[in-house]
């Protein structure tokens, strides 16, 4: 209990999956949480249950593509708890059946918006907002930012965007002295409604046996919960990975270990 006692948290995609289960366990850990969304109704019923297990948190809706929507979130999250430790740049989309022969230009520019636009905006506003105490900047990419996927073609492009970008702000804050670390998360196949979708493709419209079929991929035997990629977050959002900058935690039973 307290890794991350007393710091202030931002979790954008905070409304559900992944991202919930992030905020919750910071939130555990002694956190006070700032929920980002564009589900308000998702977003302020992640906020509630934190308050109700008796932390700090609200909920402040946002769509990351919009440089305004920062501006305020950041100057929202000042106003309430007067600083920021850790922003975890963590909403993102993906399509169906993402193919290099079909997807569409409109597509692929919506997704990157999301996908890389958005973690862009977000370090960018998080490096000003953390520049004279410090903190902890944690960017979500993907195996698929490592490893190519042919169902895959613009998110595997966003993520290993997202991959890169990471480590030239850790270099930037390094050099400048800032003590703001920044590392990229790249989970694996992770039960969550986007992995859903993607198992129904996968299983031919059966999600059951499409879920199989991807546990199957990996070597432990099966996909990972939200909370494995949560604790990863806890780690590098904690004091505890001080000396950890620009570096990639990989998340996925060891998918590409192979």
């Amino acid at each position: 209990m307290d890794r991350v006692k007393n710091k202030v948290a931002l979790v954008t995609g905070g409304a559900t999956g992944i991202g919930k289960e992030i905020a919750l366990l910071l939130a555990e850990e002694g956190a006070k949480i700032v929920v980002t969304d564009i589900d308000e109704n998702g977003g302020n019923e992640v906020a509630d249950e934190i308050r109700s297990n008796g932390s700090d948190a609200i909920f402040i809706k946002h769509d990351v593509v919009k440089d305004e929507d920062w501006k305020k979130v950041i100057e929202q999250t000042l106003q309430k708890f007067g600083r920021l430790d850790i922003l975890v740049n963590n909403a993102g989309v993906g399509l169906p059946d993402d193919n290099i022969e079909t997807i569409s230009l409109d597509d692929w520019r919506w997704l990157m918006s999301i996908n890389l636009d958005g973690v862009f905006l977000g370090t960018k506003y998080g490096i000003l907002a953390m520049k004279k105490n410090g903190g902890s900047i944690i960017n979500m990419s993907s195996i698929a930012g490592i490893v190519g996927d042919p169902h895959l073609t613009a998110y595997c492009a966003s993520k290993g965007g997202v991959r890169t970008f990471t480590k030239s702000a850790a270099l930037h804050c390094a050099r400048a002295r800032y003590n703001i670390r920044v590392n990229s998360i790249h989970p694996g196949f992770i039960w969550t409604p986007l992995v859903e979708a993607y198992s129904t493709i996968v299983g031919d419209g059966d999600v059951g046996r499409g879920r199989r079929l991807l546990d199957h991929l990996f070597p432990v035997g099966h996909m990972g919960e939200s909370r494995d990629v949560a604790y990863s977050v806890l780690y590098l959002a904690s004091d505890e990975s001080k000396f950890v900058t620009g570096s990639e935690l990989v998340v996925d039973g060891g998918f590409i270990a192979r």
